[in-house]
């Protein structure tokens, strides 16, 4: 490997890092107590060099999501050209529940503190605009439709971000497996999401 990409992934590891000690530290002392100097402590890092990679405590706390998406756009674009969408965003968030290296406690954390904090919530919502519309222009890219035109390939990426965050909420109460259920969650709505059946 080049000196190059050795460098690129330990600053994309200190960066990770960074935004896992936020999410820590913003649930076990509340936001106001995750302050940037506490988060760089624990990565063992210097204040200054948290500010050189996120400019407040509140973007390394919503970073996590949005490398996720990002990584989400990388894996679905590689995916087999011919290969259905349905079948293409399946795999993909399969992968992303079922990494071992993933710890979905922290996602379920980020969800929680942007719902207890207004200043989160107001981040996020411009967060989630813009990578939901990166996912919607990959999503427009394999199914040969317009992002600014059509509702297809916008529709799909919001019903696709919730019905994950829907399925993994459901895991954590419920103690089922992530994965199941992201397999359930795309077999109801490519049927449709039928009614069932009364009991």
């Amino acid at each position: 490997m080049s000196a190059i990409g050795l460098r690129e992934r330990k600053k994309a590891a200190t960066k990770q890092a960074l935004s896992r000690a936020a999410i820590r530290l913003a649930a076990e002392r509340g936001l106001a107590g995750a302050t940037a100097e506490a988060i760089a402590a624990q990565v063992g890092v210097s204040t200054r060099t948290f500010h050189n990679y996120f400019p407040a405590k509140e973007d390394a706390i919503l970073y996590c999501a949005e490398d996720d998406v990002a990584e989400w756009v990388r894996i679905l674009l590689d995916r087999p050209a011919a290969e259905p969408i349905w079948e293409a965003l399946e795999f993909v968030t399969v992968g992303f529940v079922g990494d071992p290296e993933r710890e979905l406690d922290e996602v379920s954390l980020v969800w929680q503190l942007i719902e207890e904090s207004p200043v989160l919530a107001a981040r996020s919502h411009s967060l989630h605009a813009r990578i939901g519309r990166r996912l919607g222009v990959a999503i427009a890219e394999r199914t040969g439709t317009d992002i600014e035109r059509d509702l297809y390939p916008n529709l799909m990426q919001t019903v696709v971000v919730c019905a994950v965050k829907t399925a993994l909420e459901f895991a954590l109460s419920s103690g089922r497996e992530p994965a199941d259920l992201i397999h359930e969650v795309f077999a109801q709505l490519r049927n449709g999401l039928p009614q069932p059946p009364v009991r």
